[in-house]
């Protein structure tokens, strides 16, 4: 019979994006993500914030065997306080004394059995958004410019009846401004690992210092 790994350090994530992205993000952070043969963070991917946010996700995951740490990360979309109050309401059963508000800072807290427990709600737990939009905080300063014309277009493309929604405006206006980088159109994890967007921007360092003091890395 094949032993089941045991992984201490688990992040959950809304989808393969996020699960792509974040070990080059801290990789690029000068954090080793692969110690002896293992990943130092295990992320899990459940397509979508319904399926992440199912009543018995966070309770299963916390009984894990071994854990230490467990991180929760999601997009606010267009509603964070919502959004803060699903994850809530799915993590009281589990962690009777869970806060009621979520920190600017990120979510670190220490179950009655002694897990850390976290939540990052993208892009930086106070307003809309998501993964991409806090990817945007990571366009270089001088990329400012390029940046600007690059909202001023998608902006454009939308008033001409391009087809994209209202809510993933986002997500056209930095994979717009991609477009225009060399070599052009790189997927998010590459423009991170290619230091097309900065990840050491200091914008970005709230987020790496939560997954930091998280897992204590």
């Amino acid at each position: 019979m094949t032993q089941r790994k045991i992984y201490p350090k688990k992040l959950l994530v809304e989808g393969a994006e996020d699960k792509r992205v974040i070990p080059y993000l801290i990789e690029a952070n000068d954090i080793p993500w692969i110690e002896n043969q293992q990943e130092v963070v295990f992320i899990k991917e459940y397509a979508g914030k319904t399926k992440l946010l199912k009543k018995d996700v966070i309770s299963s995951q916390l009984k894990s065997s071994g854990l230490s740490a467990l991180g929760l990360m999601v997009d606010a979309d267009e509603y964070l306080e919502n959004t803060w109050q699903s994850i809530r309401n799915v993590c009281l059963p589990s962690i009777p004394d869970f806060p009621e508000n979520l920190p600017e800072t990120g979510l670190i807290h220490t179950t009655n059995s002694g897990v850390k427990f976290g939540v990052w709600i993208m892009p930086d737990n106070k307003m809309r958004g998501m993964l991409e939009t806090f990817l945007t905080y990571m366009i270089p300063d001088e990329n400012e410019p390029i940046w600007n014309y690059a909202k001023t277009t998608v902006r454009e493309a939308k008033n001409l009846s391009a087809p994209f929604i209202e809510n993933n405006t986002d997500k056209a206006n930095i994979h717009t401004w991609l477009a225009w980088q060399n070599p052009p159109g790189r997927q998010l994890h590459n423009a991170v690992m290619e230091k097309i967007l900065n990840p050491k921007h200091p914008q970005a360092q709230i987020f790496i210092n939560w997954f930091k003091k998280l897992y204590d890395l």
